[in-house]
């Protein structure tokens, strides 16, 4: 084929659509909205579209858990997939479309980027292949459809792509392409800026001989540069969460990060239609997330190991780092020394999941495999059987990590009565049932449903709960009372959205609120004064 690139580019997007099957035939109304994390991701894309060409300095000031500050900055503001998605958003498309197109672009960015990675580093297009199959579709990225972020790491793989080309020569321009792609990861999660910071060190740790001696003050210089250019691009989307952290005490303490370290079950686990249903499903029950990397990847990466490639080759061996690296700190506390490194790195101590941080391990293993099928394939070059082996790998990378036809909720759309409050002028909204903190996530559908209008929302759904919200819940817990309207007065709130299959004080005809719209059991009512 002429262009292999593109021709890699097609079946990374064909691999995404069947391995995410049904979701393809219909993007608009399947959906994952039955995790609150999915909406909450999906609203964030709206807000940052809605908000960035409105007032970008107040970005971090969302509509959620009115009046409190920062509030995008309670959980991941995902930069970089917004702006990737903000273009849609401009032309008409619903949250769900919009956030299910992303998800079948990280998974077909990740395997085409890994592929065309690993192509320049061994110049062979079956390891390429294996590779970007291995790292897009696995345990992991399958199992956390409803974190968007999860599946794209294609800028990861970019970051290691340019630090190697600055650890081998060292220029300007090397030097800027590692920040630009540093930076597009960095924005893409926290998580990622953490994962992809963590394996950057490992990376120039394990290859001295691209830096010491004579080299030193080049290849420092250009880190120093793509540091610093990182750093200013980056600062102003760290400064909210350092703001939170000051007004708010936004941070994970020990005790939260040791409850989600990474198990040896997490390793072993696999929702795999092939291996959960033969060895893994115990594993997986007792796993908090799923993080392996497949039989034949793994064996590939050994073979890439044991003959040779990691000691002759240092792409190899940064590899190898990495996954070495990501393993120890996937243990959280378990490791020694974790807890100096938490409070000597403040990033640490927004990280709750550090079980997340085990995804390198499959990336160093898919990076590792590639290795191992180049060797092999250069080993029994001009064998008969060597091309249907080769794409044999291939097909059975992927069915380690099959799960098609996957579950979806319909979306049905946001009802009509949000219609209303996107034409007041000025308004400030809760809705009810207001949820307690242990079922707040239940919450969620009322952001998904604020992106129709974007007024301010008591309500809210992120990794972390503000003081006002636990407030609202003591002083509304007698709504419709009159203190209870009282205080929303006082607070500024001017309209109360009701969901009557849910909410069973009577509300319709009580004393200071006045119905404007009732749809499908959903009411909309403005507060109005009390009579006397």
């Amino acid at each position: 084929m002429r262009r292999p690139f593109v021709a890699a580019f097609f079946l990374f997007l064909a691999l995404g659509v069947a391995h995410t099957w049904p979701l393809a035939t219909d993007p608009g109304t399947l959906s994952r909205n039955d995790n609150g994390d999915t909406l909450l991701i999906e609203w964030s894309l709206a807000w940052v579209a809605h908000q960035l060409p409105r007032d970008p300095l107040r970005l971090f000031d969302a509509n959620i858990f009115y009046p409190a500050k920062h509030t995008l900055a309670f959980s991941e503001h995902l930069f970089t997939l917004a702006i990737m998605g903000a273009p849609l958003f401009w032309l008409g498309a619903s949250p769900v479309l919009v956030y299910n197109l992303l998800l079948l672009a990280g998974f077909t960015l990740t395997g085409w980027v890994t592929s065309l990675v690993v192509h320049h580093w061994t110049n062979d297009w079956t390891a390429a292949i294996v590779a970007g199959s291995v790292m897009a579709f696995n345990a992991h990225t399958l199992t956390r459809l409803p974190h968007l972020h999860a599946t794209h790491l294609e800028f990861l793989v970019l970051t290691l792509f340019a630090l190697d080309r600055v650890l081998r020569h060292p220029t300007s321009g090397n030097a800027l392409l590692l920040a630009a792609f540093f930076v597009l990861a960095a924005l893409t999660s926290n998580y990622h800026m953490v994962f992809t910071l963590a394996a950057m060190a490992a990376a120039v740790v394990v290859r001295p001989s691209d830096w010491m001696g004579e080299r030193f003050r080049r290849v420092m210089w250009a880190l120093i540069v793509a540091g610093a250019v990182s750093a200013v691009c980056i600062f102003p989307l760290l400064l909210p969460y350092y703001h939170a952290r000051v007004e708010y005490g936004l941070t994970r303490p020990l005790s939260e990060v040791s409850d989600y370290a990474a198990s040896v079950n997490d390793y072993l686990s696999t929702a795999s239609r092939l291996h959960y249903s033969t060895w893994s499903r115990g594993f997986y029950a007792r796993a908090s997330t799923a993080l392996f990397p497949g039989v034949l990847p793994l064996a590939l990466a050994i073979v890439a190991v044991v003959t040779g490639p990691v000691l002759r080759d240092l792409r190899a061996r940064m590899c190898l780092a990495v996954g070495i690296v990501g393993l120890l700190l996937s243990f959280g506390t378990l490791v020694p020394g974790y807890s100096m490194l938490y409070r000597a790195l403040p990033l640490l101590q927004g990280i709750r999941g550090t079980n997340r941080l085990g995804y390198l391990v499959i990336v160093a293993t898919a990076l590792l495999s590639a290795y191992g099928v180049a060797f092999l394939r250069t080993r029994w070059r001009g064998r008969r059987w060597l091309l249907a082996a080769s794409i044999g790998a291939v097909i059975v990378v992927n069915l380690e990590a099959w799960r098609a036809p996957l579950h979806y909720r319909r979306f049905e759309g946001i009802s009509p009565v949000y219609d209303r409050l996107a034409a007041e002028r000025r308004a400030a909204i809760v809705e009810f049932p207001l949820y307690p903190s242990r079922i707040y996530f239940a919450n969620a559908p009322y952001m998904l449903n604020s992106t129709k209008h974007w007024k301010p929302l008591i309500n809210g759904y992120s990794a972390f709960i503000p003081p006002t919200y636990f407030h609202f819940l003591d002083v509304l817990a007698t709504f419709p009372s009159q203190e209870a309207l009282r205080a929303l007065r006082e607070a500024g709130v001017t309209h109360v959205v009701v969901h009557e299959d849910a909410f069973s004080p009577l509300v319709n005809g009580f004393d200071g609120l006045a119905l404007l719209d009732s749809q499908n059991r959903i009411s909309l009512y403005k507060i109005t004064n009390i009579h006397p």
